[in-house]
């Protein structure tokens, strides 16, 4: 199949189907005889790995290990959940840090008197920090 019916099955742009080749997460295609690159079904495979890894916020780097390790058959699952575990305990620094940040903002929101801009605490705490003796 050539990029466009690629992109379309994958739902991936084929700028990042370039990408993905350019870094070498996806093998380069052979070429048709009018220089078309032409996908076989390994390459749909493996760009389907990769999409679903990278839907689930898996880096690059990430995805890179897993295929590393999903191209040999005979490896332990553990360095899998290795990759998967540590991914899963960024997912969870993360969720942390929307919460601490929910609070901060909804405290600010709750702050808010419904005066005039001047007075508005959200826009206070949005500008510079306010430097004592300057």
């Amino acid at each position: 199949m050539q990029i466009g019916e690629l992109a379309r099955t994958t739902s991936t742009k084929v700028e990042t189907i370039r990408f993905y080749e350019k870094i070498g997460l996806l093998p380069e295609p052979g070429r048709t005889a009018g220089n078309y690159r032409d996908y076989g079904a390994a390459h749909l495979a493996r760009l389907s790995f990769i999409r679903r890894a990278r839907d689930l916020g898996f880096t690059l780097d990430q995805v890179r290990a897993l295929l590393s390790l999903s191209d040999d058959r005979s490896r332990s699952c553990s360095a899998v959940d290795s990759v998967a575990r540590a991914h899963l305990a960024q997912i969870d620094q993360k969720i942390a840090d929307l919460r601490a940040l929910r609070r901060e903002l909804d405290e600010l929101i709750g702050q808010c008197s419904q005066g005039a801009i001047s007075e508005c605490r959200i826009i206070e705490a949005l500008g510079p920090p306010s430097y004592a003796g300057h």
